[in-house]
């Protein structure tokens, strides 16, 4: 899988963001950039990524953040 993957999980509750991001993950994605508004996003999606040996930056847009999810 090539390119930025994007999921929009705005308006999902944890721990569906976090699925759909290890779901990218598994199917050989590189870079995901999620946009999420659950207040457990952040710790959710963390746990994925560094179980997958993955980083994460988040970048704040005006609206929503914007969670970097990038295999090391």
């Amino acid at each position: 899988m090539y390119g930025v993957v994007h999921i929009d999980a705005r308006g999902m509750r944890c721990p569906w963001p976090a699925v759909r991001l290890a779901r990218a993950l598994r199917d050989g994605a590189r870079h995901v950039e999620v946009l999420a508004d659950d207040p457990q996003a952040p710790a959710e999606l963390s746990a994925v990524a560094e179980a997958s040996n993955a980083e994460v930056k988040i970048v704040l847009d005006n609206f929503y953040p914007i969670f970097v999810v990038t295999c090391r």
